[in-house]
């Protein structure tokens, strides 16, 4: 997936910016010079997943390694998910738009009991 992909349904969504990264301490490396990718999968919205303590400590602790990129995916909300399915879309990083199937690993956690039942669908990386 690109990016102009999901910039194309930006305009079509209630919060745009929980799709486009690039915030401060953000971290984009080249995937070229690494030999391990790495998704850390959120089962929630960016609002909550990009607050986590411990997905910012893994994310920091991998992106130290030079020969390991980590990037961040998080849940979409439900108007973004629609559009996704609707336009065959696959769920993607963060940093690159990178869709999940090309990560080498994708960790993710449990969702919590208090999180809104099914919104993540970890067996399948497509929406």
């Amino acid at each position: 997936m690109n990016y102009s992909c999901i910039e194309e349904l930006l305009p079509l969504v209630q919060k745009p910016g929980r799709y486009i990264g690039g915030e401060i301490n953000s971290i984009k490396k080249d995937w070229g010079k690494c030999r391990l990718t790495f998704a850390l999968a959120f089962p929630d919205i960016y609002e909550i997943g990009m607050s986590h303590l411990g997905l910012q400590i893994l994310y920091s602790i991998l992106n130290n390694e030079p020969e390991i990129a980590a990037e961040r995916v998080y849940a979409p909300w439900p108007d973004m998910e629609s559009l996704m399915r609707e336009n065959n879309i696959p769920l993607a990083s963060l940093e690159s738009s990178t869709p999940l199937s090309e990560f080498d690993i994708v960790g993710s956690r449990e969702a919590p009991a208090s999180s809104i039942p099914g919104r993540w669908r970890p067996s399948s990386t497509r929406l």
